[in-house]
């Protein structure tokens, strides 16, 4: 008989029976400036290595800001507080590792349908003109009436400063 001295509950870790599928969260203690707090990362079992041995090893990928994160855990690791399993699914695989293909077919199928866009603030900041310099303006034809603009100004607001109502309009002009 062999006894080995660990922290960790190895009974305990044996008879969860993570397998692949499996959707579990994993409470991680971290040290931090000399303080430890835990940590929980939910994620998908893509695969159980080595069984129930003292190296065995699963890994999990969860989605974190729209990016796959994937981790390796010692199954008997002493910085492992708890592992829980949330959801158990029925898979044909041992190993899982087409899902991540199967993300990044939908995520290009996704941006397939976006489109490249570059706007940016700089767009929108208006000119600052010098006190002592003069706007240069120009002459919109808008029913019967002339009015002076700025090239910069849109024609919306130009045609808002018209009372448009009251002018008269001649058959055949819209």
């Amino acid at each position: 008989m062999h006894s080995v001295i660990t922290p960790v509950a190895v009974d305990e870790r044996v008879k969860l029976g993570i397998r692949a599928g499996d959707t579990v969260r994993v409470h991680q203690k971290i040290i931090e400036k000399g303080k430890t707090r835990i940590q929980a990362f939910e994620g998908l079992v893509l695969a159980v290595k080595h069984g129930t041995e003292a190296g065995a090893t699963f890994t999990v990928r969860a989605m974190m800001s729209g990016i796959g994160v994937e981790k390796i855990f010692p199954l008997y690791a002493p910085f492992i507080e708890k592992i829980e399993i949330t959801r158990r699914s029925k898979v044909r695989r041992a190993k899982l590792y087409f899902i991540r293909e199967k993300v990044a077919r939908e995520v290009r199928r996704q941006l397939r349908n976006m489109r490249l866009v570059k706007i940016s603030t700089d767009d929108f900041k208006a000119e600052e003109t010098p006190a002592g310099e003069e706007v240069p303006t120009e002459e919109v034809l808008i029913g019967d009436t002339i009015v002076e603009t700025t090239p910069e100004a849109p024609i919306e607001e130009v045609v808002e400063a018209v009372d448009v109502e009251n002018t008269p309009v001649e058959e055949g002009k819209a």
